[in-house]
């Protein structure tokens, strides 16, 4: 007996012709070896394409493979979370479209805040801490425009995720919510979004509406490239030039270009293992992704993203004049990613999900270190010029001229 659990069979050959089939990566199938005592010709036996000939190694011709679903069994129910517990006690009406912006699921508010604190942290100047108001500006900003980017990619993607195990009961998919609905649901977010930026100076306004064609376009890319994970960076990192641009009115590109390169490279971790969750799908369906295209390798592709971030996150704080609190929750950062990245197991989906969450701590650790960093930094020297009054020379003068004439 050979049991074959969750293969992306996308074809299967029946009496010498291919025909197309359902997706099978959401059912777990056995597949029995019998010995066939028929001298027929038109055997009907299913011969299974596997693209992993290791599963199934028989030398016998005699014996034939057979497709036969196990018994069924009915997967564990996870808890609710706080964030999903709340939006289930919601009216009912409102409650698709709290999860069509994925309220019910904040970890991508968090990892699209975090560049923004970082940036933002790494330009307060020595000895204070960030700007509270902006902290906020950020962090109401994430959590919309991370809402508005799930709209636009459940519109983009609503025949795909009919497809795919985990997306099949989106709201859009399901038909809780209509297109036009969530039209009509994303023209109030972006509205929202732009009331939030406009809080910010020109230059910031400016540079944050430079980004929506990112935000427009990256649900496409996984039509056409590999990298889709790699669009998602540039936009989910836009943050890293936002958050210094907010606070000093203009970019040091020497320091937000090589933040926005380490928050790229985290993207590329966390988003395919993400996607590693949904690879026996999104190869059915013709979807691509750098689960697919990295497969056996990711643990290497990982350390090499994990790599370029710390070192980019290095140079940022050697070009800042960071402190030792940096450098201490950059060690732990690196312990984390080498953590995840041992110990992933890329084909099981709980464990992926599990280790895609845990990267809020990751954006949290790197947001800390800036912060104490910055906190017990020597403040700089201050040469204030004090204005001279002519006045007052020529009275101190006059002063010391007539207490030198004699009496």
């Amino acid at each position: 007996m050979f049991i074959m659990s969750r293969l992306p069979l996308a074809t299967m050959s029946c009496m010498g012709r291919r025909v197309k089939v359902m997706s099978l990566a959401s059912k777990e199938f056995r597949l029995l070896v019998r010995t066939d005592h028929s001298d027929r010709t038109t055997n009907r036996t299913l011969a299974v394409t596997i693209p992993s000939p290791s599963l199934v190694n028989t030398s016998d011709n005699s014996k034939r493979l057979l497709l036969v679903p196990p018994p069924l069994n009915t997967p564990p129910v996870r808890p609710l979370t706080l964030a999903a517990s709340l939006v289930s006690s919601l009216p009912s009406p409102l409650q698709p479209y709290l999860r069509l912006a994925r309220l019910d699921k904040p970890i991508g508010s968090w990892l699209l805040f975090w560049p923004c604190g970082w940036s933002l942290c790494l330009a307060t100047p020595a000895g204070q801490l960030p700007d509270l108001k902006l902290l906020a500006i950020f962090g109401v900003g994430a959590f919309v425009m991370r809402g508005a980017g799930c709209t636009i990619n459940d519109m983009w993607d609503r025949d795909i995720d009919k497809a795919v195990e985990r997306t099949r009961d989106r709201p859009i998919t399901s038909g809780q919510v209509t297109m036009f609905d969530a039209l009509v649901f994303l023209g109030g977010q972006l509205g929202l979004g732009l009331l939030i930026l406009l809080e910010l100076n020109w230059y910031s306004v400016l540079l944050g509406a430079a980004s929506m064609g990112l935000v427009v376009t990256y649900p496409v890319m996984k039509r056409f490239t590999y990298y889709p994970q790699f669009v998602l960076g540039l936009a989910f990192n836009w943050g890293a030039l936002l958050g210094w641009s907010a606070l000093s009115g203009t970019c040091n590109w020497s320091v937000v270009l090589p933040l926005y390169a380490a928050g790229i490279s985290w993207t590329m971790i966390y988003d395919t293992i993400y996607a590693h969750q949904d690879k026996y799908d999104d190869v059915i369906i013709g979807m691509k992704s750098t689960a697919i295209k990295f497969g056996d390798q990711t643990p290497v592709c990982l350390s090499c993203f994990a790599t370029t971030m710390v070192s980019c996150l290095l140079y940022c704080g050697w070009t800042t004049g960071q402190t030792f609190p940096f450098y201490l929750s950059l060690l732990g950062v690196g312990g984390h990613l080498a953590h995840q990245i041992v110990t992933l197991d890329i084909n099981n989906r709980d464990d992926c999900a599990s280790k895609f969450v845990s990267n809020r701590w990751v954006g949290l650790g790197v947001f800390l270190g800036i912060l104490a960093g910055t906190l017990v930094k020597e403040k700089e020297q201050e040469q204030v010029t004090e204005q001279v009054n002519l006045q007052d020379v020529v009275e101190g003068v006059a002063r010391v001229v007539n207490m030198e004439e004699p009496s």
